[in-house]
């Protein structure tokens, strides 16, 4: 008989995960969130959420995130959210309740993502919406209007919210929540220490800038109980020069580990520098901008060696979403023990089945449309300073995606024959017509 140690199994994208809280995760794939925009006039969810996330759950994933939930109807990412801010109908409650149910067939978990929009609260839904401070964005065109900075009643007051949340998503079934903590929403946007300019003890030094995020976790863990998953979305960097840095993030990713939150994923960028996309600098300044390494264009997984900095700093399992699509680069990202947990994002807008034929190696790699997802070269030229067919691609791309989920929420296939400038109009003709018939 031999005494040589059994060989310790590789983690794979079918392993489970045991997180601190003792849920466990039946594999390592999860559907990232991504914005629905399904909710009624009254921003509550609807029969679409239903079909959208059974379909979703019966795709094979361990766990979905859902868009995020806002804690706000004052400050939303866009008409359609889903918001909690304040006692629930019991109509309402049924509505989560559904969602809920829907979502966890197949003994999948079901984590809302819990969020704030701040300064990125579109204009047609606030014309003033609420920031840690009044800079607004250095974007072209009228889609946002001037913040107004919150006063310190006001802060208290959204971590109150966010514990709210945190209380009606579990008691109407779902299985966690996640605290979004990045891509420039309000805690992003506090964390940043370019858009965040207070003096009081919310701004200044990075232990204050992140006074609002630790706060919100450590009310949603009282609120909750230690046996429910708590996690967040945090920014490995926001790529703007003077803004939240990757020096930061790490940081910031210890202090939460020592909240003994479920799990972090990490990502990147705000609506100026959209890199959870991977696209660049979408600002009226890009001289501003960070440029990214050529190691990491050249790279599957966008923020992977980000992370790998983090999981240096920190023992509770990793998240990394964006840029994913080869079953190899999933597993080889696990095995090294980077990351705990791959995000899939956009290819479940194409293909709702995908996590199930990854793990039955039906498939090696899973859609990358986006690739295909644009008009030709710059009409402006390479030297203007801001570059039109670019804004058309980006938002175009955003809105062909977001058409896809409407599709799905209505019980329909994707269309992957439609066009990204058709795209970019008819997203924008649904959130014109999301945003007139919202209840005020």
């Amino acid at each position: 008989m031999s005494d040589s140690p059994s060989p310790v199994a590789k983690t794979t994208i079918a392993t489970p995960l045991t997180l601190p809280c003792d849920a466990v995760l039946k594999n390592r794939l999860s559907k990232a969130a991504m914005t629905e925009g399904l909710a009624d006039a009254q921003n509550r969810a609807t029969e679409a959420h239903v079909k959208l996330y059974r379909r979703w759950a019966e795709g094979g994933a361990g766990m979905l995130l859902t868009g995020n939930v806002q804690v706000d109807r004052r400050c939303m990412e866009r008409p359609g959210n889903v918001a909690i801010d304040g006692p629930q109908s019991s109509e309402a409650l049924a509505a989560l309740r559904a969602y809920a149910k829907a979502g966890t067939v197949n003994d999948t978990h079901l984590w809302m993502q819990i969020n704030h929009a701040g300064r990125q609260t579109p204009a047609s839904v606030n014309s003033e919406p609420l920031a840690p401070s009044d800079k607004p964005l250095d974007m072209p065109g009228a889609q946002f209007g001037k913040p107004r900075a919150m006063t310190g009643a006001e802060i208290e007051d959204v971590i109150r919210r966010f514990a709210h949340v945190a209380t009606i998503a579990r008691e109407t079934g779902f299985t966690g929540v996640q605290v979004h903590g990045a891509h420039g929403y309000l805690i992003s946007e506090f964390l940043s220490p370019d858009v965040n300019t207070r003096t009081d003890e919310w701004g200044g030094s990075l232990e204050n800038r992140a006074r609002l995020l630790l706060e919100i976790v450590r009310a949603i863990r009282k609120a909750v109980g230690p046996d429910f998953p708590v996690s967040v979305k945090l920014n490995s960097a926001d790529f703007q020069r003077g803004g939240f840095s990757h020096e930061d993030s790490i940081r910031v990713a210890a202090w939460l580990n020592a909240e003994a939150i479920d799990l972090l994923e990490i990502s990147g960028g705000t609506y100026e520098q959209p890199r959870l996309v991977g696209l660049d600098d979408m600002t009226l300044h890009p001289e501003k901008a960070e440029k990214r390494k050529e190691s990491t264009i050249a790279r599957e997984a966008y923020f992977l060696e980000y992370a790998r900095d983090i999981r240096a700093a920190v023992t509770m399992p990793l998240m990394v979403t964006g840029g994913f699509r080869t079953i190899g680069g999933m597993n080889a990202a696990l095995a090294s023990g980077t990351m705990d947990v791959v995000g899939l994002a956009r290819p479940l807008c194409v293909d709702p089945s995908a996590p199930a034929r990854l793990l039955c190696g039906a498939v090696r790699e899973v859609p990358a449309y986006e690739k295909s997802l644009r008009i030709g070269p710059g009409l402006l030229g390479p030297h203007s300073r801001f570059n039109i067919v670019k804004a058309l691609n980006g938002w175009g791309q955003q809105g062909w995606f977001c058409l896809q989920i409407l599709r799905m929420g209505q019980g329909l296939d994707p269309d992957l024959n439609l066009g990204v400038f058709k795209a970019f109009r008819a997203y924008a003709k649904n959130e014109a017509k999301t945003a007139a018939a919202l209840v005020r």
